[in-house]
């Protein structure tokens, strides 16, 4: 049935949230119980309605991109420690302030991606982010200075600050789920890059592998880069010697160190209709 020649029959839920804040102050109208269970947030917050909660916050997010039209996305994971290059001299480490050249690469692969984006009406090969700094915000900060849109996903922990500003208002989305916000960063993924980072990135990695691994996700370019970092921090071969993984699951992913040998491996994949 066509939405806009559909007419409800029952009252709209907005007119009783008026009508309840006009009644008068009395107890009665005054007490907890009164609310509308809807408009309750102290009821909305108990253990109890935990499912509700997690059901929210796969609804608001899959509502609003649907509304947006966006039908694909380009996943961006990385540290959020990650320096820009003018703010090298003040990383924490040595090493850290030599990766700071993947802010670059990822700026520029969001650029480039974000160029498609346009192409294709703002529909597909969208940047999605974790909407925070380092990598993040160098993903956002491409999209929009190639003057498209891009998405961040940003959570609520104790010790980072509000999300980039190079994420479109529109599309910053701030979870509570730290399972709800993987799901949305997967579930119109047409492809994923991973820039170096710490336990957060290793978690977004380690899911995805582990989704496509055990087919449950459709295979898709899963694209890692800086091979010296990756087999540093990650024994892939240790993991296949001990034969905990086989050696065709190495094929889940690539190896790439600029943002022109990303964007080639996306353009030349074809997509596999099997899971």
């Amino acid at each position: 049935m066509d939405d806009e020649a559909h007419e409800d029959v029952f009252r709209d839920s907005r007119q009783d949230v008026a009508a309840a804040e006009a009644e008068p102050s009395t107890p009665q109208s005054l007490s907890p119980t009164n609310r509308l269970a809807f408009t309750d947030i102290d009821f909305l917050l108990r253990e109890e309605l935990r499912p509700v909660r997690l059901q929210l916050e796969l609804l608001k997010t899959q509502m609003i991109l649907d509304e947006h039209g966006i039908v694909s996305t380009v996943v961006m994971f990385g540290g959020a420690r990650i320096p820009a290059p003018q703010d090298r001299a003040r990383a924490a480490t040595p090493m850290l302030a030599d990766l700071s050249h993947y802010y670059t690469e990822a700026e520029q692969f969001a650029r480039l991606m974000t160029e498609r984006s346009i192409a294709s009406g703002g529909r597909d090969f969208v940047i999605c982010t974790g909407g925070g700094p380092g990598v993040m915000e160098a993903g956002n900060k491409g999209a929009q200075d190639a003057g498209g849109k891009s998405i961040g996903l940003s959570i609520v922990l104790p010790h980072e600050q509000a999300p980039n500003l190079y994420v479109t208002p529109d599309l910053c989305f701030n979870f509570h789920y730290f399972a709800i916000r993987k799901m949305h960063f997967l579930m119109r993924a047409r492809a994923v890059t991973v820039f170096p980072g710490g336990f957060g990135t290793l978690d977004e990695l380690f899911e995805t592998l582990t989704l496509i691994q055990t087919r449950r996700m459709k295979r898709m370019p899963v694209l890692l880069f800086g091979r010296e970092f990756w087999e540093a921090i990650v024994s892939w071969q240790g993991l296949v010697e001990a034969g905990t993984i086989s050696a065709e699951d190495l094929d889940l992913i690539r190896y790439v160190d600029t943002a022109d040998e990303a964007v080639a491996i996306i353009d030349a994949w074809v997509p596999q209709e099997d899971i």
